[in-house]
């Protein structure tokens, strides 16, 4: 403990170390559990109980303000972990691109309709000719790089709040409040994914510890979990943040993918896609009014993950649309790239939000009415 200048006092506080806890990842930092006024250590001040014990703490800030600095420090801090997921996620895609490079397995396919030959006399072929592995390698390449534009997207607002107008910063505002839940969520869940596929990449080497993939997956499921989970992300999303301010939030940010379709209709390759955005927020929009349509919160909440998974899929196919949108014009391999991330994401991703739609739409009540006797 410190006296009031600051200063050491060798007395100690009441804190003690009840033990460490051992975690799937992030083992290189420690985790442990503190017990705090067991009277292990007795402390002579006249903050404590007379007999001694009792933990001393310190007030920080001002009086009753506590829960309000807790999440404005856990607001820009879930912006954090959403780009710690970003990067684990990038971390196994790279990972995984070089062994996909560098492995020779299997042989090139030739044959007709009726019947595939592999002609052992030719030399194996590298993985990365497989088109298993280069949808894997694409699935990897939209959930990160994407998710890295988003994540981006959400710092610049952040900036925006304190350096912007008065109207851009309460834009700012409005935008983060909507968009956090998913910067928070979705690279945790999609990027965790992408690990999951740098895995299977390597093959059973993938599981081995002899290749760092393992341990990004280890690390990155922690992701999920810490500055609030899915679940609370999905009730914080549809409970709070489409219904703040009569809907202002959603609304603007509904603006923004429509500003950024029709930028994109008038690019030929992109006209389908900039379609399926705009259908796409029609049916996330339709979804949320049928969620509180009998003004339920139990109802409309039963299947907030689901709203989340497909609000964050709309989020995300947005932000790929404006990177092919604003990257017109430049003819290289990243470029190419890109491209093809974002139409992978349109083609395969992006459908998945019907099937989460229709049970948030239809407020089904499954999971919600399940006696805990049925488990």
């Amino acid at each position: 403990m410190v006296n009031t200048e600051g200063q050491l006092t060798g007395v100690r506080n009441d804190v003690a170390l009840a033990g460490l806890n051992h975690k799937c990842g992030w083992r290189g930092t420690t985790n442990t559990l503190l017990n705090f006024g067991e009277g292990k250590f007795k402390v002579a001040t006249d903050n404590t109980a007379s007999d001694g014990t009792g933990a001393v703490g310190y007030l920080v800030g001002e009086p009753g303000r506590g829960l309000g600095y807790m999440f404005h420090m856990m607001n820009e801090a879930r912006i954090g972990v959403g780009l710690a997921a970003t990067m684990l996620g990038m971390a196994g895609y790279e990972a995984s691109l070089a062994y996909a490079k560098n492995r020779p397995q299997g042989r090139p396919v030739a044959g007709g309709t009726q019947k595939v030959v592999k002609d052992a006399a030719q030399a194996q072929v590298r993985i990365i000719e497989h088109a298993d592995i280069k949808r894997m390698l694409l699935a990897q390449k939209s959930y990160c790089e994407g998710a890295l534009a988003l994540e981006l997207y959400c710092a610049r607002l952040v900036d925006e709040q304190h350096t912007g107008s008065v109207e851009n910063a309460d834009e700012a505002r409005l935008l983060l409040e909507v968009l956090t839940p998913i910067a928070k969520s979705w690279p945790s869940e999609w990027c965790l994914e992408a690990n999951s596929l740098a895995i299977q990449i390597h093959g059973g080497y993938g599981y081995t510890r002899d290749f760092p993939v393992e341990q990004y997956w280890r690390d990155n499921r922690l992701n999920m979990i810490h500055e609030g989970t899915h679940g609370i992300q999905g009730m914080d999303l549809l409970g709070r943040k489409v219904l703040m301010e009569e809907g202002k939030g959603v609304k603007l940010l509904g603006a923004r993918m429509m500003a950024t379709a029709h930028k994109a209709q008038a690019f030929p390759d992109l006209a389908d896609n900039a379609k399926a955005l705009t259908a796409a927020l029609h049916k996330v929009t339709q979804a949320t009014q049928s969620a509180w349509s009998t003004g339920q919160p139990q109802e409309a909440l039963a299947n907030a993950v689901p709203y989340l998974q497909a609000f964050g899929h709309l989020v995300l196919a947005w932000i790929w649309l404006d990177v092919s949108a604003s990257c017109r014009g430049e003819n290289s391999p990243q470029q190419t790239g890109r491209q093809a991330a974002a139409h992978y994401f349109y083609r395969y991703e992006l459908p998945k939000i019907d099937a989460w739609l229709n049970v948030v739409g239809n407020r089904d009540m499954t999971c919600a009415n399940l006696s805990e006797e049925a488990f």
